[in-house]
C-alpha cells in the first residue's frame, strides 16, 4: 500500500477506511474487529471517525472492537472530528443542531472520543465544519493544550475553504496537516473554487470524502450522471478495470495532489476495489475525458 507523508513522523495509508456508517452495518464486536484486521492486512492503516457518527455511537463501537485486540492500536492511525452539535437521544443535553468550536467543547469532545475509542491518543483531530461563530484563538488554545498533553498528535480541518483554512492557520504555531473535503468526478466544487489548489500550495495531502459521490453517479437519472457513466464504462474497458468505481477512485488517485480517498463501506469487496484502483494509471486524455463528461463541455 502506498503511504502519504503528512509530517515527519506521521503518514497515512493512501486509501482510508471511513466509519461514518458503522452503526448501520449492525455488526458484532467480533465482526468489526475482523473488518479492521482485513483493512490492516490489505495495508489500510488509517481509520476516519467523527464524534457525531451514528448519532454519537460509531466511535464507541469501533473502540469496543479494538479492545478485543488492543495491540492493533499501534498499527493504525485514528482520525476523528469534533465541532458539530446534534440533537440526539444519546446527548439529551443538546438543545439544537449547531456548531461549537469553543475551547471547552473541543476539550470535552476529545476526552469523550478517547474514552469511546479506548485509546490514550488521537493521531489527527479535525474541526468538522467551518464555524461562523468560531473564535480561532480558542481553537488554537485547545489544540495547543491537547498537543502538550499528548492527547492529540496533529490537527486538521474538514470542509474548509481556502480563506477559512488560512484564517485558522494564522493562529497556530504548528501546521494544519490535512483538509478533508468532498472530491469526486461528479462533485467538482473543490476543484473549481481553489480549495484543492490551496492543498497543493501548502503541500497538504487532502482526504476525500464521498469519492463515489454517494453512489449518485450509479443511480441518478440526470444527464450529468448518464454522461459520466458512459465515459467511465469506456475508460474502464480501455484500462482493463473491473468497473466504474475503480475508475472513479483512479481518477482521484492519479491527481498530483496526493488525494487520499475515504472508503466508507463495510463490504470487503468494495474496500478491495478501492485498493485495486491504485494499480490503474489514466492517460491525460482519459483523465480530461472524465472531467469533460462531468462538466458537460471541454475546458476553455
Amino acid at each position: 500500500m502506498e503511504r502519504i507523508q503528512l509530517a515527519n513522523d506521521l503518514s497515512f495509508s493512501r486509501i482510508i477506511h471511513g466509519l461514518w456508517r458503522l452503526a448501520d452495518w449492525k455488526q458484532s464486536k467480533e465482526e468489526t474487529l475482523a473488518l479492521i484486521e482485513h483493512c490492516l492486512e490489505k495495508g489500510i492503516t488509517t481509520f476516519d471517525h467523527a464524534d457525531i457518527y451514528g448519532s454519537y455511537t460509531c466511535e464507541k463501537l469501533f473502540g469496543e472492537a479494538l479492545a478485543l485486540k488492543p495491540e492493533l492500536r499501534s498499527k493504525m492511525e485514528i482520525v476523528t472530528k469534533c465541532g458539530i452539535v446534534l440533537k440526539s437521544p444519546n446527548r439529551p443535553e443538546h438543545k439544537s443542531h449547531h456548531y461549537n468550536t469553543s475551547k471547552e467543547h473541543i476539550l470535552k469532545s476529545v476526552k469523550q472520543s478517547l474514552e469511546n475509542l479506548q485509546t490514550d491518543y488521537i493521531d489527527v483531530l479535525l474541526i468538522h465544519r467551518p464555524d461562523p461563530f468560531m473564535d480561532p484563538a480558542q481553537v488554537a488554545e485547545a489544540f495547543t493544550q491537547l498537543k502538550e498533553e499528548g492527547k492529540v498528535r496533529y490537527f486538521g480541518v474538514s470542509n474548509f475553504k481556502h480563506h477559512q483554512f488560512n484564517m485558522l492557520q494564522s493562529y497556530l504555531d504548528f501546521p494544519i496537516v490535512t483538509n478533508q473535503i468532498e472530491l469526486s468526478a461528479y462533485n467538482l466544487e473543490n476543484f473549481d473554487d481553489g480549495t484543492l489548489n490551496l492543498c497543493l500550495e501548502k503541500r497538504i495531502p487532502p482526504m476525500a470524502w464521498s469519492p463515489l459521490a454517494g453512489g449518485e453517479i450509479f443511480s441518478a437519472g440526470n444527464e450529468k450522471a448518464k454522461r459520466l457513466r458512459d465515459t467511465l464504462e469506456k475508460v474502464a474497458e480501455e484500462i482493463g478495470a473491473p468497473g466504474m468505481d475503480t475508475v472513479l477512485y483512479a481518477w482521484l488517485l492519479n491527481h498530483p495532489a496526493n488525494i487520499m480517498p475515504i472508503v466508507g463501506s463495510g463490504k470487503r469487496e468494495r474496500i478491495d476495489a478501492a485498493i485495486d484502483a491504485l494499480q490503474y494509471k489514466l492517460t491525460l486524455d482519459q483523465w480530461f475525458e472524465i472531467l469533460h463528461s462531468s462538466m458537460g463541455h471541454e475546458v476553455p
